[in-house]
């Protein structure tokens, strides 16, 4: 048996070592053929040296760059946390206590630190060692201060940004909402607000409007840094509902508005005690109750919103109560003049102040829309009473306030069809009144676009 096995184990090696062999030499044959094709090649490749043989090279830039290299500030951005003080600012910023608060009076002398808000953004620019070489504040719609180290604590500037105003004619259709039809034609979308502040005696916004209608406005853009920020005075406004044309211009110091012919806006009465929100049911005598299951009077107008919504006193007055009515829930009811009185029922909480007794005026918020007592979801139930017997407030007649005196409606009449061409046409007036008086200020007029009103610009005053 052992004579057996050496003899196997003979016949395999002979078969393994000519097989190991020849493998060697082809490997051989291979590797000497990329080695002469690399020995003939005009382009050998060179080496590749190892990282630390780079760094052991001394590899030094330009002089001319050093310094420059040297004295340069990245910055860093941060935004002021909510409840953070300027203190811990600079503290964070590497400043010890002393220094700190050498930062900080450098600061006030120029922002009311108490003015801060969370948002507001600062940069932090940095020595070589790592400590605080300057620093930059900026202040929303308003400027930038900037501070940096001196020999003597702290050197700090105030940057105001450049204020710029335009006076722009925009025009559209009405799709969808008002402000989002307005941010169709160019402009923002808080001019619907705007326009539905100087209307809301004779349009309610909620209901009055419809797909198609046409509107204009005559308004100043303001501008901070070539950037628009916001809007300024609305001196015109117009608008198509139901074929009726609804206008209001800007006249006298107090920013009154008048309609075509002279007369004020403002009447005793706004529309709507909701800026926007949806009617959901109108007053009527005989109406089924969703809770109560049964038909009986609503007195009211229900305007559909989300809880927290504010509502407004829609005329000045007292208020006479302000507590839990029953079905009502939370109810406000204000008293006003020539024997009307208004309630504001279901709400979630009175506004601050609101109680018997409170003077307030058309505007105001007095509550917010919730759904106390019998209701079956937030909304704001509206009612008026007239010499104690329930009016449907959808038809109240409201009283307007005195008309521009004959003496001044020639004046009127001109500076109108001024702001009427304007907003046609998008070209500034040729002379716009100063609202404060008798003078007035050039503007410069600007060619109207084909798509859109082409603004013209003044200097700010």
């Amino acid at each position: 048996m052992l004579q057996q096995r050496v003899k196997l184990g003979s016949r395999v090696l002979r078969l393994i070592c000519p097989a190991v062999l020849a493998l060697m030499a082809a490997g051989l044959m291979l590797t000497t053929e990329s080695l002469e094709a690399y020995s003939r090649s005009p382009f050998p490749l060179l080496p590749t040296p190892r990282f630390n043989e780079i760094l052991a090279e001394s590899v030094t830039l330009p002089d001319a760059a050093s310094p420059l290299l040297d004295r340069a500030r990245v910055p860093v951005e941060f935004t002021l946390l909510r409840g953070e003080t300027v203190s811990e600012v600079f503290a964070k910023l590497g400043l010890e206590t002393d220094e700190a608060r050498h930062a900080t009076n450098a600061l006030a002398a120029y922002v009311d630190l108490r003015q801060l808000r969370a948002g507001n953004r600062y940069s932090a620019f940095f020595n070589p060692d790592s400590s605080l070489a300057s620093f930059e504040l900026t202040l929303e719609g308003s400027g930038r201060v900037g501070m940096s180290r001196a020999a003597q604590g702290w050197s700090s500037y105030w940057q105001p940004f450049k204020r710029t105003m335009e006076l722009r004619a925009l025009s559209g259709k009405l799709h969808g909402s008002l402000d989002a039809s307005i941010r169709a034609a160019g402009g923002p979308a808080e001019l619907a607000y705007k326009m539905a502040d100087i209307l809301q005696w004779d349009l309610d916004f909620t209901r009055d409007l419809r797909a198609g209608d046409g509107f204009e406005v005559l308004y100043e853009e303001i501008r901070l840094e070539g950037e628009v920020d916001s809007i300024g005075t609305v001196y015109a406004v117009a608008l198509e509902s139901r074929g009726r044309r609804h206008e209001a211009y800007r006249w006298n110091e107090g920013g009154v508005f008048y309609d075509g012919e002279g007369r004020p806006l403002k009447k005793m009465f706004l529309r709507s005690p909701m800026r926007y929100s949806n009617i959901t049911s109108r007053f009527s005598h005989r109406r089924f109750h969703p809770v109560l299951k049964q038909y009986r009077p609503h007195y009211g107008v229900d305007y559909g919103a989300p809880t927290g919504t504010p509502a407004r006193v829609t005329a000045n007055g007292v208020v006479a109560s302000a507590g839990w009515d029953r079905g009502g829930g939370r109810v406000v009811k204000v008293r006003h003049a020539q024997g009307y009185l208004t309630a504001y029922l279901h709400l979630s909480r009175f506004a601050k102040g609101i109680r018997a007794g409170a003077r307030v005026r058309q505007g105001d918020v007095i509550g917010y829309v919730g759904s106390t007592g019998l209701a079956t979801g937030p909304h704001l139930d509206y009612r008026v009473q007239h010499h104690n017997r329930w009016i449907d407030p959808l038809s109240l007649k409201s009283v307007r306030d005195e008309p521009i005196p004959s003496a001044k409606l020639a004046s009127f009449r001109a500076y109108r069809d001024e702001l009427r061409e304007a907003m046609a046409s998008g070209v500034a007036p040729r002379l716009l009144p100063d609202p404060a008086g008798d003078s007035g200020y050039a503007l410069a007029a600007a060619a109207p676009a084909e798509s859109a009103p082409a603004p013209a610009t003044r200097k700010a005053r």
